[in-house]
């Protein structure tokens, strides 16, 4: 992973990093995006907290290596790789279909 710095919220929940570049920060959310170009130490933290991480239980689509598009929850998001699974709307017997993918976010993986 690149050289960055987590910051978490005030009640210790990760929210991102900022990296360091020039003389300002970019600020990063949990899934390897840059919110910003770089920008000062206090508005990254800002960006970060107003982004908080609601954005992970948001509907996305995976597109499949056929071209299709496939509505999809996040399971797992970490700086190792971002798991999600088939939106299942939550259905306890339907079966499980799981990807796991690299980390940053892929094209291949969008909000819906």
């Amino acid at each position: 992973m690149w050289e960055a710095i987590e910051h978490r919220r005030e009640d210790g929940e990760r929210v991102g990093w900022l990296r360091p570049e020039g003389e300002g920060f970019v600020p990063i959310d949990l899934l390897g995006r840059e919110l910003a170009g770089p920008v000062d130490w206090l508005t990254g933290e800002e960006l970060l907290e107003a982004t908080g991480i609601g954005y992970l239980a948001d509907p996305y689509e995976l597109r499949l290596d056929d071209g299709r598009w496939l509505r999809v929850r996040l399971t797992e998001v970490s700086t190792e790789r971002i798991v999600v699974k088939k939106d299942d709307y939550g259905a306890i017997d339907a079966p499980q279909r799981i990807y796991t993918l690299a980390f940053p976010i892929p094209e291949s993986l969008r909000p819906l």
